[in-house]
């Protein structure tokens, strides 16, 4: 657990927020729980992050069930990616800006040091999807940062 804490809970921070270590903690119980599942395919931090990211899928999934959602829509976020006045575009406010699904692709390849597949592996999704949810996250990053420096 010590040697994976900091990493699944940074992970779960950027991608859930103040649940992040309430995701963790039950992280750590379905690892304990379903040992015997791991395999030794990959990375057992993998294998955990991956176990993370489901658990926030279904709380999230739950939440908008409670709310009277439709299951395809993202909720919209009333946070302004960018920064105030002159100060610099903060990291957080430009990821919460982006989807669930781009904001941990991003943060698992660039925040994580993950590979592509990996990402991929963590996620349970097709390596050519994590791709384009890297890509699309980036260029609306991008767009947001230069939205952000004209005054």
């Amino acid at each position: 657990m010590l040697r994976h804490e900091g990493r699944l809970r940074s992970f779960l921070a950027r991608v859930a927020g103040s649940d992040a270590d309430d995701l963790a903690q039950e992280a750590f119980v379905r690892a304990w729980q379903r040992a015997g599942d791991y395999r030794g395919q990959g990375s057992y931090g993998a294998w955990l992050i991956g176990i993370g990211w489901r658990l926030f899928l279904d709380q999230r999934r739950t939440a908008r069930r409670r709310e009277g959602l439709a299951a395809g829509d993202d909720i919209p976020t009333s946070i302004d990616p960018r920064a105030s006045g002159d100060a610099a575009i903060d990291a957080d406010r430009l990821l919460a800006a982006l989807s669930p699904q781009e904001r941990a692709a991003l943060t698992l390849c660039f925040g994580h040091g993950w590979s592509h597949g990996e990402a991929a592996e963590i996620m349970g999704v097709p390596l050519g999807t994590l791709k384009s949810l890297v890509l699309r996250g980036r260029a609306k990053a991008q767009k947001m940062i230069g939205e952000g420096a004209q005054p």
